[in-house]
């Protein structure tokens, strides 16, 4: 798709740019990117602008070099999947040059990552582009997403779907995880297999633009350090049930009749006797059973991978970290693992009653959380059991349970508090219900402590994180949310906001339920 702009002098726009005063360079390269793209596609000006600004990279400065690099990249991706377009040709054109800045710089210039973003475009190139990459010290994530991205699709024996955070972050999965990969890809058709290449390109691209936008604005990235190392294979610990449930059993309601439930040791019945009762095992009870949303759980790819008791072990370790710095603008690790404990542990003040962590995946901010208030007092919920194996085998004193954030199996005004963290945006489309639901459940005085990412209101930034595509799920690019809904939604269940902090994107706050 190309958009149509009105031809103001091209020439212009690339003057004022390459003589603009260093407090003016932002703004003239706002309006030289505003003439030539717009929200991931081209106007009519793009092709004359690059044919004017490819032999300008040589006569700018360093920092004008990379606003180029990100630029060009830019508009070659807007021709994505064609590689010999108007502008890709173009811009490809200057393919001896940009290797050479890029094999000349340091991983402290902003030149050198806005040209590994721009190079990420032109899989013609790959051996050339390889062999240099080889020679600037490249980190093991940002090499492996190189080869991706310069890599042509092998339609027999298609690699498909691993990408994010980077694709060398999977050589370590066990055989059964990569014949779960074989299998799903085995369902796909040609032309899905195709889209889900292309799909896959544009997330290793995005990151690198992403990354780019933080080192030329910002100052170098730092480089990416997991938040936790949990076990690899995780085995939760048999429990006696009505022991580790009792402390919350007086909360615990059938979430289809809002019977009360009463726990048995691998049973929990419902009172009512209308239901004939959920599933224990290993201190997880799954209410899963008799609720009928509409989903079939396991037809889906995601879920069937999150419950391998593996997986968790790759969210933490590679997916949330990068996520972080992705969604957050954390390049920086400004919001550090030491910095999100703190909160908790500062924050999170319950009245009486059970401690919710909500969507506590693997159990990382289950264990501060548990530490903070007092292992007795913590609940743990998740759609994903895999997940909670993990948490259960990294604290056996946490009993969890397995539903719907949208549905929670609670009595109103029962909990003391409840945490939700760095979790809220795995599943958007529930996040106002799930919030209605906290309000709900919360006793009046109870905290309500949310850490999750809102939209950047830069188009560019904003371009990068929605290229990322994920099987299943995000199919249109990256769902996150609007700051506005999240005041509302949180409004609307009941809850003040108390407290609200957290750099660049990322949305922090700690409500109270008043009344």
């Amino acid at each position: 798709m190309t958009v149509t702009s009105n031809p103001n002098t091209i020439s212009a726009l690339v003057d004022s740019f390459a003589t603009a005063a260093p407090a003016e360079l932002e703004a003239s390269y706002r309006r030289l990117v505003g003439a030539v793209w717009h929200d991931g596609h081209l106007t009519t000006l793009a092709a004359p602008a690059v044919s004017e600004l490819v032999p300008r990279v040589s006569q700018v400065d360093d920092l004008r070099k990379a606003y180029l690099a990100e630029l060009f990249g830019l508009l070659v991706q807007a021709e994505y999947p064609d590689t010999d377009g108007p502008v890709a040709t173009v811009v490809r054109t200057g393919m001896d040059q940009y290797l050479d800045l890029w094999t000349g710089s340091s991983r402290e210039q902003p030149t050198h990552w806005a040209l590994l973003y721009l190079l990420s475009h032109f899989p013609p190139d790959r051996d050339r582009i390889l062999a240099a990459a080889a020679t600037v010290d490249l980190d093991v994530d940002d090499m492996s997403r190189l080869d991706r991205a310069v890599d042509t699709l092998d339609p027999d024996k298609p690699v498909i779907g691993r990408v994010f955070p980077y694709p060398a972050a999977y050589d370590e999965m066990f055989e059964s995880e990569k014949e779960v990969d074989r299998a799903w890809i085995r369902t796909l058709t040609p032309e899905q297999v195709v889209a889900q290449w292309h799909a896959d390109i544009e997330a290793v691209r995005g990151h690198a633009g992403a990354k780019a936008y933080y080192a030329i604005r910002y100052g170098k990235p730092e480089p990416v350090y997991p938040d936790s190392i949990p076990s690899r294979e995780a085995r939760p610990p048999d429990a006696d049930d009505v022991a580790i449930f009792a402390p919350h059993t007086y909360a615990l309601r059938c979430p289809r009749c809002q019977g009360k439930l009463k726990i048995q040791q691998g049973l929990a019945e419902c009172a009512s006797g209308r239901d004939p009762g959920f599933p224990i095992a290993n201190g997880m009870l799954n209410v899963l059973t008799t609720i009928h949303d509409g989903k079939d759980h396991d037809a889906d790819f995601l879920f069937q991978l999150s419950n391998i008791g593996t997986m968790p072990y790759f969210i933490d370790v590679y997916a949330r970290p990068a996520f972080k710095r992705l969604c957050g603008l954390n390049w920086s690790n400004e919001v550090s693992p030491q910095w999100e404990g703190n909160y908790i542990k500062e924050h999170v003040r319950p009245v009486d009653g059970t401690v919710l962590d909500l969507a506590a995946g693997g159990g990382l901010w289950t264990d501060t959380l548990a530490n903070a208030v007092g292992m007795d007092r913590v609940l743990a919920l998740d759609i994903l059991p895999g997940s909670l194996a993990t948490l259960r085998d990294r604290r056996p004193d946490v009993p969890a349970v397995v539903a719907n954030a949208r549905y929670l199996p609670f009595d109103d005004s029962s909990l003391g508090a409840v945490i939700c963290w760095d979790a809220l945006q795995a599943f958007p489309e529930e996040a106002p219900f799930a919030i209605a639901e906290v309000g709900r459940c919360l006793r009046p005085g109870g905290t309500f402590t949310l850490f999750t990412f809102v939209y950047s209101d830069d188009e560019i930034y904003r371009h990068f994180v929605r290229a990322h595509r994920f099987p299943k799920i995000h199919k249109d690019g990256l769902v996150l949310f609007h700051r506005a809904d999240l005041d509302r939604w949180l409004a609307d269940a009941g809850l003040t906001v108390v407290d609200r902090t957290g750099p660049h994107l990322h949305y922090v706050i700690t409500a109270r339920k008043e009344g």
